[in-house]
């Protein structure tokens, strides 16, 4: 990956499996990631990642519990088509609401209105959870599935590096937003 990386974790770690980017993006801040690549958890604030996007990022990762019907634990890589939606409609800005679709509908309609580029790419890291009712902590699958997917964030990092020819020797900080 070339330029910089926003690798962001988010979900509702009161809502069990939804937890499940907070708790990757941790994990993930005990390895030794290149200088070029931020992780950042930023649980349930949507809007706060929309307007990290807009300090210039090439590539955006996010990190979350993602339903599409597997078996709980399935972990998913899907590269996003493009990197945020057509600003068609008016971006939602329901703290409670902030899915992924949403903060990428938002930060289209921020790079409009100040010039902005969007990251180039965008990647998402899904989990299949268990179960999204209230409570802490993840599933037995989920937990299970957070050290699969950080070796997942680490290869994609890798296959960047050998593209871009950067290496790795830097530890990473895990920052929390406001």
């Amino acid at each position: 990956m070339n330029g910089r990386v926003l690798i962001a974790g988010i979900g509702n770690v009161f809502l069990g499996d939804d937890g499940f980017g907070v708790e990757t993006v941790r994990a993930l801040s005990a390895h030794a990631l290149p200088g070029h690549v931020v992780v950042a958890d930023f649980g349930v604030r949507g809007v706060h990642l929309a307007y990290q996007l807009l300090d210039g990022y090439d590539t955006l990762v996010l990190v979350d519990a993602t339903e599409r019907g597997g078996d709980p634990g399935t972990l998913y890589l899907i590269e996003a088509p493009g990197s945020a939606p057509p600003g068609g409609g008016r971006p939602v800005l329901d703290g409670h609401h902030m899915t992924p679709d949403a903060v990428l509908g938002l930060l289209s309609t921020l790079c409009a209105g100040t010039g902005t580029s969007p990251p180039r790419r965008t990647y998402v890291v899904g989990c299949e959870p268990a179960c999204v009712d209230e409570g802490i902590g993840l599933s037995a699958p989920v937990a299970a599935a957070v050290p699969q997917a950080v070796r997942m964030l680490l290869d994609l990092l890798r296959a960047g590096e050998a593209e871009a020819g950067q290496q790795s020797d830097n530890r990473c900080e895990l920052r929390r937003t406001p």
